[in-house]
């Protein structure tokens, strides 16, 4: 996510400062921060017209106690510690778009979640209990958030689908490997609804919500055509003219996750989410369907594929 909005906003122009945890080389400023206490790394918010809050640990690993920890921590003392640094400098962000996830809401089969209707999750029939960790996270994420008193700061929480992009590493990136090798079928039942967005899509969303200064509060970012898991997978695999996909039983999933050091609720549990909030503003979506943009993602992954 850092990536994608670090390129977009470079790429037209503006001036860029990452903080981070380990100073790199890159085209845009990057400073140093601990994403828990304040340092020298407050003086680059003071003057500031935009803060984008994406820090947090990596989910994509074994839930572990140490690993839950880092990933709760990461999120809420991160998001803690710049409410401080924003109330405490003289000239404040005008708004600060903090990161959330569509996780937050139930596993949901049966009907859309927006952002005025969306049940949040927790402990409902047919999910896991190991599935309430996340959602326990994301809502405390948000509480942090929301908790900040920066009353010169326009805030947004970003409750965003899986961002697709065909950088290395990707959630699409890793998805079409599966494809290739001939196991992008279904996931469990493939009944399970999958909510994504492009990446182009993803930072015109977050450039469209610095501009609108009457938007506050929570906002999903999801195409808003979710698909279920079996026809999600049908459509990468025609983009990438690959027309075998193994399926893969729930109880495999399970099995896999274990070794590829990973959670199945990653790709089991239903989410449907739609960006209530944006449509009715008036966003619209370069990619509003998943098989244009699966097309798009492969003709771009192979570019970036010939180059290297």
């Amino acid at each position: 996510m850092g990536h994608v909005l670090c390129r977009h906003f470079h790429e037209a122009g503006h001036e860029v400062t990452v903080l981070s945890r380990h100073a790199r080389q890159e085209p845009w400023r990057v400073v140093e921060w601990d994403g828990r206490t304040r340092g020298k790394w407050v003086e680059s918010l003071d003057g500031a017209d935009v803060c984008i809050n994406l820090a947090g640990r990596s989910v994509n690993c074994r839930y572990t106690e140490g690993n839950r920890e880092e990933i709760y921590r990461s999120r809420v003392d991160s998001t803690r510690v710049l409410g401080e640094a924003i109330a405490s400098v003289a000239h404040a962000p005008r708004v600060w778009l903090n990161a959330s996830t569509a996780t937050i809401y139930r596993h949901a089969l049966d009907r859309e979640m927006d952002e005025a209707t969306g049940e949040l999750g927790g402990d409902e029939p047919g999910a896991p209990s190991k599935w309430n960790f996340s959602i326990h996270v994301a809502k405390d994420w948000e509480a942090a958030f929301f908790a900040a008193a920066t009353p010169r700061t326009r805030k947004v929480a970003m409750r965003s689908a899986i961002i697709m992009s065909p950088d290395r590493g990707s959630p699409f990136a890793l998805l079409l490997r599966l494809a290739r090798f001939g196991l992008g079928g279904r996931n469990g039942s493939g009944r399970q609804f999958v909510s994504w967005v492009h990446e182009a899509d993803f930072a015109r969303a977050v450039e469209w919500l610095i501009a609108h200064e009457e938007v506050e509060g929570v906002v999903n970012i999801a195409a808003p055509h979710p698909l279920r898991n079996a026809e999600f997978m049908r459509e990468l695999r025609q983009a990438r003219g690959q027309p075998v996909g193994l399926p893969a039983p729930a109880w495999a999933i399970e099995a896999a996750a274990v070794f590829l050091r990973t959670e199945s609720e990653l790709v089991l549990k239903s989410r449907r989410v739609v960006p209530g909030r944006l449509l009715a503003a008036g966003f619209t979506f370069q990619f509003s369907v998943w098989a244009e943009a699966a097309r798009d993602l492969v003709a771009r992954w192979r570019r970036a594929a010939e180059k290297r």
